[in-house]
């Protein structure tokens, strides 16, 4: 485990801890700051983002180590406090345009997309992350490189300036005075998460939104007109490679669809949202509406606990999968993170109210309960400890057991649902 990996499995806890506190104060409050579905979602794209990133490490600290190595123009010492100064405020600056530019350009939007889906604003959105971001966000950083910033130094600037932006994601926290005209604040980044006509691409900063007041990007959030989040093309579904897959899909389609070759990549580096002349006559999509209802599929009190339940034990083996990402073997990885994201995909599935979710989720838990039963091994761990083992399959067995009952359950809240 390289030490952002490590630094963010130990700081999970205390995001999961401040998430609690919100829950809270929110309850207190009397506002609902959570639904299910949402947080687990949200949470669950996290993870498949920090999955990802075990197997990009290659293309995104690869390639800056080799600039640095080789195209550095200086050569700056990594136990100086004024380049580590200098590296985190030209850190921030180049986040704002990769920002900035991730709501510009529609391939980048393709990326950056996932961030914004959510239609909640809380804690967990804030680990809502995108899985592809590494394909091209890396290009953005490369001053740094030229510049000699250490990759040692780059890596901890970038897990300070990731870190400081997980408190900005809350309703709960409201203006705050001289801070708001200097750094990015939750009132300056609830703007940002809002499609309403006011608030849209603006406040792209990320530590520092004088950024913004500089380049012309930044707006104030107005108590008179509320930020109303998510996206303009509502995604409307838990499934996590949807979430990812949306916007390219949509893109190539039009892509595809348009006949001058021009457009066809244009359709790619215009911002979001253009579209070819002749492919918005032939396949018209209707005008953006402020949403009224948010993405909720019902779900019954007992098939909630149940994904909970499922989605917390999902969350300890990605913790495993992290910490053995130094050690084991790459197909073993590969596997694992297969069974990990096919697992949030089923989950998913469940909160929709997808028919087949039952049966598959029946397979992946009698899997889960057998395996260690009758192997002694799991992912990375060729011996099991047999306490483990068996609490495993007494979990996982007792799982498989109630989804007869679980599924009876939610088909009555769905018929109750379809009657209100």
């Amino acid at each position: 485990m390289n030490t952002q990996e490590l630094i963010i499995t130990w700081a999970t806890p205390v995001f999961f801890l401040l998430i609690g506190i919100e829950l809270l104060v929110a309850k207190l409050r009397g506002r609902r700051a959570y639904a299910s579905g949402d947080a687990v979602s949200s949470i669950g794209l996290g993870v498949i983002s920090q999955i990802v990133g075990v197997f990009s490490k290659l293309l995104t600290l690869g390639i800056y180590a080799w600039c640095v190595q080789h195209l550095a123009l200086f050569t700056l010492p990594a136990d100086s406090l004024w380049v580590w100064a200098g590296a985190l405020l030209m850190y921030d600056f180049c986040y704002y345009w990769l920002h900035r530019c991730g709501h510009e350009v529609n391939i980048l939007w393709a990326a950056h997309v996932v961030h914004h889906q959510s239609e909640h604003y809380n804690l967990s959105t804030a680990l809502r992350q995108t899985g592809s971001g590494v394909l091209l966000g890396w290009l953005f950083y490369l001053p740094m490189a030229l510049l000699g910033v250490p990759l040692k130094v780059f890596v901890v600037v970038a897990l300070i300036d990731l870190l400081y932006q997980f408190w900005v994601h809350t309703e709960q926290i409201g203006r705050l005075g001289w801070f708001d005209r200097v750094f990015c604040s939750p009132s300056n980044h609830r703007a940002h998460h809002a499609v309403n006509d006011r608030y849209l691409d603006r406040n792209y900063g990320g530590i520092l939104i004088v950024w913004d007041r500089l380049f012309g990007s930044f707006v104030e959030e107005d108590d008179n007109d509320p930020p109303v989040y998510g996206t303009r093309a509502p995604l409307r579904s838990w499934n996590p490679l949807w979430a990812n897959a949306e916007v390219y899909w949509h893109t190539a389609i039009d892509a595809w669809h348009a006949q001058r070759w021009r457009d066809k990549l244009l359709v790619w580096l215009k911002p979001p949202g253009w579209r070819p002349a002749d492919v918005a006559a032939r396949f018209p999509k209707p005008a953006f509406a402020m949403p009224c209802a948010r993405f909720d599929p019902p779900l019954s009190s007992a098939v909630k606990l149940y994904v909970l339940l499922q989605f917390a034990l999902l969350l300890a083996m990605a913790t495993q999968f992290l910490g053995m990402a130094g050690t084991a073997s790459l197909p073993t990885l590969l596997a694992y993170a297969a069974y990990l994201v096919a697992g949030l995909c089923v989950l998913g599935a469940l909160m929709e109210g997808r028919h087949w979710a039952w049966w598959v989720e029946s397979l992946r838990a009698l899997a889960t309960a057998l395996v260690p039963l009758l192997s002694s091994q799991w992912f990375g761990i060729s011996h099991l400890d047999g306490h483990i083992a068996l609490a495993m399959t007494a979990v996982f067995g007792l799982s498989a057991l109630a989804l007869p009952w679980l599924h009876q359950s939610s088909r009555f809240t769905g018929l109750a649902s379809a009657a209100n």
